[in-house]
């Protein structure tokens, strides 16, 4: 059975669309694989399978602007807090044992890097990612809170065009948290000041972010 999602959040014509989704139910994880072995290491398509239902997503320009550029934030404030980072992208993250697998929007080791630095990342033997950020503007099938839980995830971004939620394992489930388990002190408003400056001139925002994250940094 097939199925298509589309976009639900804009009502204009002249508004393109974040992202277009296809949903396949009663796949097995066999067919998954060779679906993904058929589409091959550089398809631009992300696929998340979960446990018979299989979503396709192909991004457009809102979804992966929005992915870059929180990106980005993220990297800055990696690099000015003196932490250390692994990131795998939108590497597929498949976990056959539970039926689960994925191929996030953004995807970093950063408390565990040292665990997983200058080898490929098996999940069968190194600790799920630290963070994971997922880009959904239009709607999915798939629960991602109870997927990335159940992979272990700790902390999970989640943006929607408009509003970005973080959660936090706790308990083997996500509880919704104000800020960054990783970043504590960021408060998701400028995150989104930082995503409204991009829009003007994306080189000076970053210029402004790092800036601003110096000065918390002295003053904290």
């Amino acid at each position: 059975m097939v199925s298509t999602a589309r976009e639900t959040r804009h009502t204009s014509r002249e508004t393109p669309l974040a992202e277009q989704r296809v949903i396949f139910h009663t796949i097995s994880w066999q067919a998954y694989e060779q679906i993904l072995e058929a589409l091959g290491e550089d398809r631009s398509a992300r696929l998340t399978y979960d446990r018979g239902t299989l979503e396709i997503t192909m991004p457009l320009e809102e979804h992966e602007s929005a992915r870059e550029l929180i990106g980005l934030f993220i990297r800055i404030l990696v690099v000015e807090l003196g932490l250390k980072i692994k990131t795998l992208g939108s590497t597929t993250l498949n976990r056959p044992d539970l039926e689960r697998g994925a191929a996030p929007d953004n995807c970093y080791y950063i408390q565990n890097q040292a665990k997983v630095a200058g080898k490929i990342v098996n999940l069968n033997e190194d600790p799920p990612p630290d963070l994971i950020v997922e880009v959904d503007i239009t709607h999915t099938d798939i629960d991602k809170l109870n997927f990335y839980a159940n992979m272990g995830v700790v902390e999970f971004w989640r943006y929607n065009g408009k509003v970005l939620r973080i959660y936090q394992l706790q308990d083997e489930k996500y509880v919704e948290v104000e800020n960054s388990p990783t970043f504590s002190w960021v408060i998701k408003d400028r995150l989104y000041q930082f995503l409204e400056d991009c829009q003007t001139d994306e080189v000076q925002a970053e210029k402004s972010f790092r800036a601003w994250v110096q000065t918390k940094i002295q003053n904290t």
